[in-house]
């Protein structure tokens, strides 16, 4: 016997019926997204690779060690996107979308990969729900956005969740900031872990996730960006605030708080949930006013987020999921009448009818037994002199010219 091949470790397959949930998913998100506005963009599954160098920042993780890169075959290098924003920002740029009105709202569900170490919630191909608004520095912006992902994951029930909120400044005041912060860190470099040490240069602010017994007691200590935004700054967020209460939306503010990649400014946001375990982020994002012309476009503001859908699913109470009805289930007797029984089937879906047909050569008691058990309305058995057609909720049966049948359950429709 053959070895049984698996999908590699940190992938897995999206059976059907986990696909019944995920559809659910995207019909809520959309219904929300797109009754605010959104569009829906889907950006090539795989970009340039200067477009997350120099859109995430080459300092991050996720470029250092976590993207999925490769020649194309003519000496250009590409990579399996590792997240929305950055793609995004480029069609944005590429297709002239500063010349529509403003601000450009989009939204995505889309497939995304990252060479991370595998565990519950987090995957190698992972799928996420995005939303981006692009051309307004306006704080309405970043609340509308906070609001729509708290709605959706109240409609889908997702449990404890925490909304943490922060503001990281315009990127000359994070410059500065960082400068102070890089201070702190050598000073006490010492104590602090031999990863958050060799971050110091590249990327200090990541120093506040470390859960390092050490470094926690230095970021104890540490200055906060918080406390240091210039006035338009404290405004802005100040303004977020007041919106997000404004909408019932709770919150906490949290200094701290910072995100895994460098085109953030100004407000951040994550939500959590107690749910989930060591890996609790359900969704967050952010402002990030330089993107867009970091990329070859002109000056642009943005805002957006994603949630892992995934993780929100882990975190759900359970996502109420109907079943496609089945309108028609065509049985018949023996081989001689699938012909007309696959004709019947194909008339009854031109007719915008949910129909099925018998596949698999069960017995006439077999196949209303299948009916049954997938809550087909009505079944119709087809024979060679007639077809009878019966109304599985009543049982009422009637005999039907096999060219009347279609005809025969639209009117009944139409009486109901």
């Amino acid at each position: 016997m053959s070895e049984k091949l698996q999908v590699p470790r940190g992938t897995y397959d999206v059976l059907p019926q986990d696909a019944d949930t995920r559809v659910a998913l995207e019909a809520t998100a959309r219904r929300i997204l797109e009754g605010a506005g959104y569009r829906r963009i889907e950006t090539p599954t795989f970009e340039r690779t200067e477009v997350f160098a120099r859109g995430v920042g080459a300092s991050t993780d996720i470029v250092q060690k976590e993207m999925y890169t490769f020649d194309d075959g003519g000496g250009r290098s590409v990579t399996l996107r590792p997240e929305g924003t950055a793609p995004i920002c480029r069609a944005y740029a590429e297709h002239g979308m500063h010349k529509l009105p403003q601000p450009v709202k989009l939204w995505y569900l889309s497939s995304f990969f990252r060479s991370e170490k595998p565990q519950q919630g987090r995957y190698r191909q992972f799928w996420q729900i995005g939303a981006e608004a692009l051309g307004s520095d306006d704080p309405a912006v970043d609340a509308e956005l906070i609001v729509l992902l708290a709605t959706l994951l109240s409609e889908l029930e997702v449990g404890r969740v925490r909304l943490r909120v922060g503001s990281l400044g315009t990127l000359d005041a994070r410059h500065a900031y960082r400068e102070r912060l890089q201070a702190h860190l050598r000073d006490n470099a010492d104590r602090l872990s031999e990863d958050v040490r060799s971050r110091i240069e590249l990327n200090p602010l990541r120093a506040f996730d470390s859960d390092h017994a050490g470094t926690r007691a230095v970021m104890a200590e540490a200055p906060l960006l918080l406390d240091q935004l210039d006035r338009a700054d404290a405004e802005h967020f100040a303004a977020v605030r007041e919106l997000l209460l404004r909408a019932g939306v709770e919150h906490e503010v949290d200094p701290t708080l910072v995100r895994g990649l460098d085109y953030y400014t100004r407000t951040v946001f994550e939500f959590e949930s107690g749910k989930l375990s060591a890996q609790n982020a359900v969704g967050g994002g952010g402002r990030y006013d330089g993107l867009v012309e970091m990329l070859g476009g002109p000056a642009t503001p943005g805002c957006g987020w994603a949630a892992g859908i995934e993780r929100i699913l882990l975190a759900s109470d359970g996502l109420p999921v109907a079943p496609a009805p089945v309108d028609l289930y065509v049985a018949f007797g023996g081989a001689q009448q699938r012909r007309a029984a696959f004709a019947l089937a194909d008339e009854a879906r031109r007719a915008r009818m949910n129909a099925q047909i018998e596949l698999a050569g069960r017995s006439l008691k077999g196949q209303l037994k299948h009916a049954d058990r997938i809550g087909a309305r009505y079944v119709a058995i087809v024979d060679d002199e007639t077809t009878v057609l019966k109304d599985m909720q009543t049982g009422e049966q009637f005999e039907v010219d096999a060219a009347g049948v279609v005809a025969r359950i639209l009117r009944e429709r139409g009486m109901r």
